[in-house]
């Protein structure tokens, strides 16, 4: 019995001793530190300002097309209703289809934060990595995006490490 109760027990002392080290990051001060990362986000945001401008001013003129023709709708013939109204129909659909070209999902704002963006991603991905290896860490949080980590000892804080070890940091 004794032999039994030993035998049970070492798989329980030994995960003890086995302690899972954890540590977290913050991925908003590191991007906030790393200078190409803010030069990305002003190109991204310049260039989303002016497509917006862009898609703006066609909506403008759609809509300035929709009140002149409820202005004239009443002396127009019904074949020239219909061909106004095609025309306001035409100009929202090609509205539509700019804004998805620019801003859907898989648009030209999205495949250029893919192209300037990723890569400085997957470097802090990869520091964040070789930390964890090199200190032994089970899991590495994030602490950016609200993970409702209600207290963090400082201590653990990796996230200048990850700034160091991509160079930005002495």
């Amino acid at each position: 019995m004794k032999k039994l109760l030993v035998i049970l027990l070492i798989p329980v002392f030994s995960g003890m001793l086995m302690a899972q080290k954890y540590a977290y990051v913050d991925t908003e001060y590191i991007l906030n530190n790393i200078p190409v990362y803010e030069s990305a986000k002003t190109q991204l945001d310049d260039l989303s300002a002016e497509w917006k401008k862009e898609i703006d001013t066609k909506k403008e003129a759609i809509d300035k097309m929709y009140k002149d023709y409820q202005a004239e709708r009443v002396l127009l013939t019904e074949e020239l209703r219909a061909k106004r109204e095609e025309e306001i129909m035409t100009k929202e659909k090609e509205m539509r289809e700019l804004q998805q070209k620019y801003f859907g999902k898989d648009g030209m704002l999205f495949k250029k934060r893919e192209e300037l963006v990723k890569p400085i991603q997957d470097d802090i991905y990869n520091a964040i990595k070789e930390i964890a290896v090199e200190g032994s860490y089970a899991v590495i949080f994030d602490t950016a995006n609200s993970l409702n980590m209600l207290y963090t000892d400082p201590r653990y804080d990796k996230s200048d490490d990850v700034l160091k070890k991509l160079g930005y940091k002495n």
